[in-house]
């Protein structure tokens, strides 16, 4: 005998508007990095989400980049909706130790993704 199944919704998909390699900065605070990363929605904690102030909260449905960050003190580890990005039009390296690892070097104003890392 087969079991009723509830219908669900679909989850639908936004095509992400960057693509690994790109140079961005956040849109509100001082810091810009590389995507080397990206989740075409949400995928961190519950915790880490609601850690976010309610009024400048994003979303949960939209793609959410990986960055190799900097801002003038330190490099780390971003992770931010791409409601928050815009295109770094500096033209300037991010300085992040970990960008020669993961890229061979920039072109036009894109890092290109070393052989052997997947997308």
């Amino acid at each position: 005998m087969m079991e009723s199944q509830t219908p669900t919704e679909p989850t639908i998909f936004r095509t992400a508007k960057f693509q690994i390699g790109d140079i961005v900065h956040h849109r509100h605070y001082p810091f810009r990095g590389v995507i080397y990363d990206v989740d075409p929605i949400f995928a961190n904690t519950e915790e880490w989400w609601q850690s976010i102030p309610e009024e400048v909260r994003p979303t949960k449905d939209q793609p959410y980049y990986h960055l190799l960050a900097e801002n003038d003190q330190s490099t780390y580890v971003a992770y931010v909706s791409e409601q928050n990005l815009v295109l770094d039009d500096t033209g300037t390296p991010v300085g992040h130790p970990e960008v020669s690892s993961l890229f061979t070097g920039l072109e036009n104003g894109r890092y290109i993704l070393r052989s052997g890392h997947a997308n």
